[in-house]
C-alpha cells in the first residue's frame, strides 16, 4: 500500500540528522519528539511533505509556549502530556538542530517497531523472499509470527491478491504482530489470517495441498514436516530459519529421511556496510555477522520419493568414533575416512611430491658440488700464491749474499 502525499497525524515518520542518527516516531497533534538536541514539534511536521527539514526547539521554550497556551485557555496543565510525566533534562534543552523528515522504509520500520519476540533481520528476510520465490497472489503459511517482522514483509510481497496464514503459539505475541502490521499499513490487512495455536493443530484445519509456500521460524521445525507436507502443494517451497548448527543438522537429516522433500539447500548471509568519502573508501568497522541459517527444500508429489545424492561406501560421515568400544574403534578406524580423497588422487599426490623432493635433492647436490669446487679453487689459488712469493724472495736473498 503506497503512502503518499502530506504527512498526517497517526503516521510513523523517521527523523535523520546530519550524522545519520535516526529517530522513528508517530505524529501526534500537539506532540513532540525528544532528541539529544532539543524537541521536534509535530505540528511543524504535520501537513508537510517528505524530504523537508525541521529544526528542534529548546525544551524551556516549549514549556513557556505550553504555559502561555494553558493560561490563555484557563488550563493549568501543559499541552503535551509527556511534559507532566518527567522533567526535561538540561542536556537536551539546546535547540537549533536540523532533522530530515521521511516516511520510514519497511526495513527501518521493522528495526524500530515495538517487539515482544526477537525479530529476523532484514538481510535474512530478503533472502526468505528471494529464495522462497514468494510473489504476488500466493498463499503463504507462516509459523511463528513473533513481533511481525516476517509477516509484514510477506504481506507486502503477496499483496491483497494473495493470502497469508500466520500461526502463532502465544496470544500476546499475536497481538504485538497484529498491532505492528496495522500501524504500518494504516489498517489491518484484510488478506491476513492470523491464528493462535500450535502448528500441527491449526494446520490440520487448513485445506490439503493449498499452500504455495511455507515459512517456519520455530525451535523444532523438523517435527512439523508431516503437517507441512499435507498443507503444501507439490513443488511448493519450504524455507526454515534456524539459529544454531544443531537445529540445522537435525532439520536437514529429517528432510532427507522423510523422502518427500528435495535435497535441502543451506546458507547464511553476512552484511557489511562501506564508507566512501573521496579517496577514503573502506568497509565499516562493524558488520552484522551470523544471525541464522536458511534451509530451503521443495515438496515432492504424493507417492514420489525424492532423489538422493549417492554416497560412496567408504565414506562414513555418521559414525562417531568416540562412541565406539576400543575393539570397534580398532576394527573400523581404517574404514573412517577423515579426509575426502580417493586412492587414485592420493597416488598422484605422492608422485608429485616425489618429483618435487627429487628436484630439491638435485638442487642441494648441485649446491654442495659448487661449494666443493669453490673450496678447491680457493685452495689451488692459495698454493700458487705461496709459490710465487717464495720465488720472488729467493733472488733477493742471493743478492744480499753476494753483496
Amino acid at each position: 500500500m503506497a503512502r503518499r502525499g502530506v504527512l498526517r497525524p497517526g503516521e510513523k515518520v523517521q527523523f535523520t540528522d546530519r550524522r545519520g542518527k535516526r529517530i522513528t516516531d508517530q505524529l501526534r497533534e500537539g506532540g513532540v519528539s525528544q532528541t539529544e538536541h532539543g524537541l521536534i514539534v509535530h505540528d511543524d511536521v504535520i501537513g508537510s511533505t517528505e524530504g523537508t527539514v525541521v529544526t528542534t526547539v529548546r525544551a524551556l521554550h516549549r514549556q513557556d509556549t505550553d504555559m502561555s497556551a494553558a493560561a490563555a485557555t484557563d488550563d493549568p496543565s501543559p499541552t503535551d502530556p509527556g511534559t507532566r510525566e518527567r522533567p526535561w533534562k538540561a542536556t537536551r534543552a539546546i535547540g537549533g538542530w536540523q532533522y530530515c523528515v521521511m516516511r520510514p522504509r519497511l526495513a527501518d520500520y521493522v528495526l524500530s517497531m515495538p517487539r515482544g519476540a526477537q525479530i529476523m533481520y532484514p538481510k535474512d528476510i530478503a533472502q526468505v523472499i528471494q529464495l522462497g520465490d514468494i510473489r504476488r497472489g500466493m498463499h503463504v503459511v507462516e509459523s511463528g509470527a513473533g513481533s511481525g517482522a516476517m509477516s509484514l514483509n510477506l504481506l507486502d510481497a503477496i499483496g491483497p491478491e494473495g493470502r497469508l496464514t500466520s500461526i502463532e503459539l502465544r496470544g500476546e505475541f499475536a497481538r504485538v504482530a497484529e498491532a505492528n502490521a496495522t500501524l504500518y499499513f494504516g489498517v489491518r490487512p484484510s488478506w491476513w489470517d492470523l491464528r493462535t495455536g500450535d502448528f500441527d493443530g491449526v494446520a490440520a484445519d487448513l485445506p490439503p495441498h493449498d499452500a504455495d509456500r511455507i515459512v517456519l521460524d520455530m525451535l523444532d521445525p523438523w517435527n512439523r514436516l508431516e503437517a507441512a507436507h499435507r498443507v503444501i502443494r507439490p513443488g511448493g517451497v519450504l524455507i526454515a530459519y534456524v539459529t544454531t548448527t544443531t537445529q540445522m543438522v537435525r532439520l536437514t537429516d529429517r528432510l532427507r529421511e522423510d523422502g518427500r522433500w528435495t535435497e535441502p539447500e543451506i546458507g547464511e548471509t553476512l552484511e557489511r556496510a562501506w564508507k566512501a568519502e573521496g579517496l577514503a573508501v573502506r568497509p565499516d568497522h562493524q558488520m552484522i555477522g551470523h544471525t541464522g541459517f536458511l534451509v530451503v527444500s521443495r515438496a515432492m508429489a504424493e507417492g514420489t520419493v525424492a532423489l538422493k545424492r549417492h554416497e560412496r561406501a567408504t565414506k562414513d560421515v555418521h559414525s562417531d568414533i568416540d562412541a565406539l568400544t576400543p575393539e570397534e574403534r580398532a576394527a573400523r578406524l581404517a574404514e573412517l575416512e577423515l579426509r575426502d580423497i580417493s586412492d587414485r588422487k592420493l597416488r598422484k599426490v605422492l608422485r608429485d611430491l616425489d618429483v618435487q623432493t627429487a628436484l630439491l635433492h638435485d638442487a642441494t647436490d648441485h649446491d654442495d658440488q659448487a661449494v666443493r669446487d669453490s673450496s678447491s679453487h680457493a685452495a689451488t689459488s692459495n698454493d700458487e700464491t705461496s709459490t710465487d712469493v717464495t720465488s720472488t724472495k729467493a733472488p733477493s736473498n742471493d743478492a744480499e749474499h753476494h753483496a
